[in-house]
């Protein structure tokens, strides 16, 4: 049964919450209840009595959610199922290996590696769970390598609600309901019903070893000129090397970030395809190019700690203080293995957070001189204080065409992912955080390459492949194309609406951003 938590329980304070503290944003949208489920079973009875009792069911797993879609929910229930998160094999250790949505990440990592050392590729941010970054895509530092996470699933569990308003328990797969089986990799649980666990036939597995790198530039003498050449530099790296598989071992971020931080930089990440780092030509070939840029030797801000937890596919994972550091040129390098550097981070899962706001964007191409300098400009202005844009490399495992067909990730010609992240503690700051990273995003987006009757936004054009809904703006909801941004303008958001229409026929399972029927 269900342990029930309403407004009169101690733990409501707590419990009715996210992480993004500027959610529920009053009172009155805050739900009514918090039912924490801990079997398959309680979760079908809960969503059933609450459906009985007319109520609004949002579902949450972790609560990293970045926008109010669980916990602005007036007078309704959340449906909690963190304590979903058994991790299970077969008894030899070998698959299928079944996930509950609220395993967290780090968890799934060390419960793999024991069993079968072999690894979900995911995010790395240790208490980002199952439910919603798997069911959203998922993805990581060995996404270039390994694809995205939804692309290693093999079925789903999945309540659903009838036309009868019946919970109605399902397992799909590629033979037994292949509509909402391809429809939840990547389409968001959210939208359909309350996964109760996700399961891979086969995993990929696990690295032996990690080489983290990393390059720092002083704000202070930057140049337009050279800002513009760093940008350049890292993007063409990434579009030249799309389809070099040596290659997809190296994930790396660039951290831009406000001028007043006083410096921004590159991280990097490497393990070659046989898990090792025995050879480092290529992520040294990959340093080499920003010897010309200036960089300096003290290491970069590490926008991975943990006040900058991330949902989705957020990355907590720091430099791990273990394993052997040394110096190549003007960077550091660590040395560590594999395991421990997935399992780095904070494994709380209650509680916590800030205020905050995120938007997303995707990339075919490298940045060009007119991008370079809208960002120069933007993150030289006060008005963008506390702003970080985390460009993370894309491309590799991920751009398979095939995947397309049978998932709902759309954006499979990407070679950037960027991800805007801005975190704070008072409600006074909200208006201003807001307005830099929106003004940010517009003249980002509002140069040469954009589509000029979408401008502002990354519309999918030749340069740009939309936005990720794991990363979900409602800012876009004020354009009548957002679906097209997430979705694609081909016939994915259609499909989905199909599916929506036959398996939540009376929309229980609905928020400001989820597929209409």
């Amino acid at each position: 049964m269900a342990t029930i938590v309403d407004r009169q329980d101690p733990r409501f304070r707590v419990a009715h919450r996210g992480r993004n503290q500027r959610f529920p944003s009053a009172d009155a949208d805050a739900a009514g209840r918090v039912e924490y489920c801990v079997t398959p079973e309680d979760a079908a009875v809960a969503l059933q009595k609450v459906l009985d009792a007319g109520l609004r069911p949002t579902v949450r797993s972790s609560g990293h959610c970045y926008e109010d879609f669980v916990v602005n929910n007036p007078n309704g229930a959340i449906l909690d199922v963190s304590l979903l998160n058994a991790i299970t094999s077969r008894p030899e250790g070998s698959g299928p290996f079944h996930i509950q949505p609220g395993a967290m990440l780090g968890n799934i990592y060390q419960d793999l590696y024991k069993r079968a050392n072999v690894v979900l590729p995911g995010g790395t941010c240790f208490t980002v769970t199952a439910g919603g970054h798997v069911s959203g895509g998922g993805y990581g530092l060995l996404a270039r390598l390994r694809g995205i996470t939804c692309d290693w699933l093999s079925s789903i569990d999945i309540l659903t609600v009838d036309a009868h308003g019946k919970v109605n328990p399902l397992r799909v797969d590629k033979k037994h309901d292949a509509d909402l089986f391809r429809a939840l990799r990547g389409g968001q649980g959210s939208n359909f019903g309350l996964i109760t666990s996700f399961s891979f036939d086969e995993l990929p597995p696990a690295p032996e070893e990690l080489m983290q790198a990393s390059i720092s530039f002083d704000w202070a003498s930057m140049t337009p000129d050279r800002f513009v050449e760093i940008l350049t530099t890292y993007g063409k790296y990434w579009e030249e090397h799309d389809r070099v598989k040596d290659t997809w071992g190296l994930f790396g971020v660039l951290n831009l970030n406000n001028k007043s931080s006083g410096r921004f930089g590159i991280n990097a990440y490497f393990t070659n395809p046989d898990g090792t780092v025995n050879d480092l030509s290529v992520l040294t070939d990959f340093l080499d190019r920003f010897q010309r840029c200036k960089p300096i030797a003290e290491a970069p801000p590490d926008y991975n700690a943990h006040d900058l937890r991330r949902a989705g596919s957020s990355r907590n994972l720091q430099r791990p203080m273990i394993g052997d550091s040394v110096c190549y040129g003007e960077h550091v390098m660590t040395k560590s293995t594999w395991i421990e550097a997935a399992s780095s981070g904070n494994g709380s899962g209650i509680g916590g957070g800030s205020r905050a706001k995120y938007k997303s964007a995707y990339m075919k191409k490298s940045f060009t001189e007119g991008e370079a300098l809208a960002f120069y400009k933007m993150l030289s202005s006060e008005s963008s204080q506390g702003l970080v844009i985390a460009v993370d490399s894309y491309g590799g495992a991920t751009n398979d065409p095939e995947r397309a067909k049978d998932t709902a990730i759309s954006q499979r010609s990407s070679i950037m992912k960027l991800q805007y992240m801005s975190y704070w503690q008072d409600v006074s700051d909200d208006e201003g955080r807001l307005k830099g990273m929106r003004d940010t995003y517009t003249a980002a987006y509002s140069t040469d390459v954009a589509d000029k009757s979408h401008a502002g936004t990354p519309y999918p054009n030749d340069h740009y492949e939309g936005c990720y809904m794991n990363y979900p703006d409602a800012d876009m909801l004020e354009h009548s194309y957002w679906p097209q941004l997430f979705y694609g303008t081909g016939d994915l958001y259609p499909f989905l609406q199909g599916v929506k229409r036959k398996h939540d026929p009376h929309n229980v399972f609905h928020h400001a951003m989820s597929v209409r029927i």
